[in-house]
C-alpha cells in the first residue's frame, strides 16, 4: 500500500512538471520577464559647505528630473510645460514633436516648480527624485567652492578637494516588480551614508566687502583679472580668497572664467620679491636695517643698464630706505652681496619654486631659475622680482612669515569636517624673531613720509606693506604697456592680526603702479576688516 501511495505521487508530480515544463513554459517565462528584481542606488543628501560663522555657501536642496515618453499632445504639453521648465514653447513643441522616445526636459528642478508639472498630471511626463546643489549667495567664492556636475561629482574648488567626504556613501535597494510593473517590495541592501558637512576658514561677510572692492576696480581700470586675499597671518587661516571676473556655481557651464588667480596665476612679482634678498642678507649677518649704500642713478650690470623706476642722481639709502622708496639698484646691490648661491638658497627657503600646500586643487607652484641655470645676468634682475614667476598665494605666505615672526606655513580655507576640526599645518621657521621684526620695521616704512605708499594709511593703526609693478613679458621682450601691479601687507605692525594683498593683471588708463589700483583696493578691504574683525589699533 505504502508503495503505490508513493508511485501515485511520484505520478503526480511528474504530469505536474511536464505541464509546467512544455505546456507553460511559454506563459511562464513571460511572466518570469516581467516579474523582476531591480537594483537600484539610493544618494544620499551632499554634505553643506559653511562659513567660520556658519552661514551656509552651499547647500543640497530637494529637487526633481523632468523627462516625456510618448506624450500624445505635446503641443498642448509645450503650452504648459514651458513656463515652468524656463523654455520657450516653440522650442518646447519642437522638442516633444521630433523625439517621441525617451528624453529630459529639465535636470535637477527644484521641488516646488517640480509638483506644479506634478499637478498638471501630463500623460508621458514623468519626475524623479534628483536633489540639485543651491549657492544662497550666488558667485561668492565661486572659484573657492567650485560646482557639482549632474552626475554628483564636484568640479573644482572644494566641491572637488574635498568630494569623497561631501557625498558621503551610496546606498543600495532591491526592488521586486509584479508583472504589471507595480512594485510588490523593496529591500534595503546597504545602507546610505550622509554626506559630511565642511566648514571653511572663509568670513562670507569679508569676503563680499573684498569681491565688491575688486568689482570697484574692474570697473575703474578694466583689468584682464584681479584678485584678493585676507589673511590670519599667525595662523594661515584664509578668510577671504576673492577673484574678479567672478563665476557662478549655481550656472556652471555659462562661460564664466573658473581660474582661481588667486593660487594659479603665475606672474613675475616684482619689488614686492625685493623681501627674498633683504631678509636673506640680514639674516647672513651682511647687513642690518641702516647698512649705508651708494646708489647711482643707473648701474651697469653685465651688459646692460639697470634704472630705478623714477630718476634720481647718485644718492646714499640705508637697508630701510631702499625697501622704503623701492629701489631696483638698492636691490641688486643687496643680491651682489649676498651672492647667487645664497639667493637662490633665501628663494627655496622662502617658499619660492614650490607649492604652497594651501588646500585648494590646481594650485601652480610658479617658476625659479636653478642656481645651475643662473646667466651673468640673473643677479641683475632677480632680486628685484624680474626673471621669475609667482602666484599670489605665495607672495602672501611669505608676507605672513614676516609677519608672524618668522614661520612658513601652509594657508588653508577648510576650518572643520563633519564637526572634526582640523589640523592646523605644521610651519618652519625661515627667519629669527629678531630679523622677523627687524622686516616688519623696514616694510613699515613703505607706508611711511618718503615710502612709495605714504599716501597710504588707516587712522589709529601702523602698518607695513610693498608695492609691486612688474612688466609683462610678451614674445621674449618686457612690455611698455602690460603691467601686474600689486600691494600686500599687515597690520597692526607690533601684533599682526591681518593680512591683506591684492594683485590686479593688467590695470588700463596707465595705472601701471603697484601704488596706483592694488594700494587704494588694499586700503579699502584693509579698513573695512581691521574694524569688522574688531582688532585693536595700534
Amino acid at each position: 500500500m505504502l508503495f503505490v501511495l508513493f508511485a501515485g505521487l511520484l505520478a503526480l508530480a511528474a504530469l505536474r512538471a511536464a505541464d509546467l515544463g512544455t505546456l507553460q513554459a511559454s506563459r511562464l517565462s513571460a511572466v518570469a520577464q516581467n516579474h523582476q528584481v531591480v537594483s537600484g542606488t539610493v544618494t544620499p543628501l551632499r554634505g553643506a559647505i559653511l562659513d567660520r560663522n556658519g552661514d551656509a555657501l552651499a547647500l543640497t536642496e530637494p529637487g526633481d528630473d523632468i523627462s516625456a515618453y510618448e506624450v500624445s499632445d505635446p503641443e498642448r504639453a509645450a503650452v504648459q510645460l514651458a513656463p515652468l521648465i524656463g523654455e520657450s514653447v516653440s522650442a518646447l513643441a519642437a522638442k516633444l514633436t521630433s523625439q517621441r522616445g525617451f528624453q529630459y526636459l529639465a535636470r535637477q528642478l527644484p521641488a516646488a516648480r517640480a509638483q506644479r508639472i506634478a499637478a498638471l498630471q501630463i500623460t508621458g511626463v514623468r519626475l524623479t527624485t534628483d536633489n540639485y546643489r543651491d549657492y544662497p549667495f550666488a558667485s561668492l567664492a565661486g572659484q573657492v567652492l567650485g560646482a557639482v556636475h549632474l552626475s554628483g561629482a564636484g568640479a573644482g574648488g572644494i566641491e572637488q578637494q574635498l568630494n569623497r567626504q561631501l557625498a558621503g556613501q551610496n546606498g543600495q535597494t532591491s526592488t521586486v516588480y509584479a508583472e504589471n510593473g507595480t512594485p510588490i517590495a523593496v529591500n534595503v541592501t546597504r545602507q546610505a551614508v550622509q554626506g559630511q558637512d565642511v566648514r571653511l576658514t572663509l568670513d562670507a561677510a569679508l569676503q563680499q566687502e573684498a569681491e565688491s572692492v575688486l568689482a570697484g576696480v574692474a570697473k575703474q581700470y578694466d583689468p584682464v583679472s584681479a584678485t584678493a586675499i585676507a589673511m590670519n597671518p599667525q595662523t594661515g587661516a584664509v578668510l577671504a580668497l576673492a577673484n574678479w571676473p567672478s563665476a557662478n556655481p549655481n550656472h556652471p557651464g555659462t562661460g564664466a572664467n573658473w581660474q582661481d588667480s588667486a593660487i594659479q596665476l603665475n606672474y613675475e612679482p616684482g619689488s614686492t620679491f625685493k623681501i627674498v634678498a633683504v631678509g636673506g642678507a640680514i639674516s647672513d649677518g651682511l647687513i642690518n636695517p641702516d647698512t649705508l649704500f651708494k646708489i647711482p642713478s643707473q648701474l651697469a650690470f653685465d651688459t646692460r643698464i639697470i634704472h630705478d623706476s623714477s630718476p634720481h642722481p647718485d644718492e646714499t639709502l640705508t637697508t630701510t630706505g631702499i625697501v622704503a622708496q623701492s629701489s631696483n639698484i638698492g636691490a641688486v646691490e643687496i643680491g651682489q652681496k649676498l651672492g647667487a648661491q645664497r639667493f637662490a638658497y633665501w628663494v627655496k627657503r622662502f617658499g619660492f619654486g614650490a607649492q604652497t600646500g594651501i588646500d585648494l586643487p590646481g594650485e601652480e607652484q610658479g617658476i625659479v631659475p636653478a642656481l645651475a641655470d643662473y646667466n651673468n645676468f640673473s643677479m641683475g634682475n632677480l632680486p628685484f622680482g624680474q626673471g621669475e614667476s609667482v602666484t599670489p598665494i605665495q607672495i602672501a605666505d611669505a608676507y605672513g612669515a614676516i609677519a608672524n615672526g618668522g614661520i612658513l606655513r601652509a594657508p588653508h580655507v577648510v576650518e572643520s569636517i563633519g564637526g572634526v576640526r582640523q589640523r592646523e599645518p605644521a610651519g618652519r621657521r625661515i627667519l629669527s624673531p629678531t630679523v622677523a621684526a627687524e622686516m616688519r620695521t623696514i616694510l613699515e616704512s613703505v607706508l611711511e613720509p618718503g615710502g612709495t605708499a605714504s599716501e597710504i594709511s588707516i587712522p589709529g593703526y601702523t602698518l607695513a606693506g610693498k608695492t609691486g609693478t612688474a612688466n609683462i613679458a610678451v614674445d621674449g621682450k618686457y612690455s611698455s604697456t602690460k603691467y601686474v601691479a600689486s600691494f600686500v601687507g599687515f597690520g597692526p605692525v607690533r601684533h599682526p592680526r591681518i593680512e591683506v594683498e591684492v594683485v590686479v593683471d593688467q590695470p588700463r588708463d596707465g595705472a601701471i603702479y603697484g601704488t596706483d589700483a592694488p594700494a587704494h583696493a588694499w586700503q579699502q578691504i584693509m579698513e573695512w576688516a581691521l574694524r569688522y574683525l574688531k582688532i585693536p589699533p595700534s
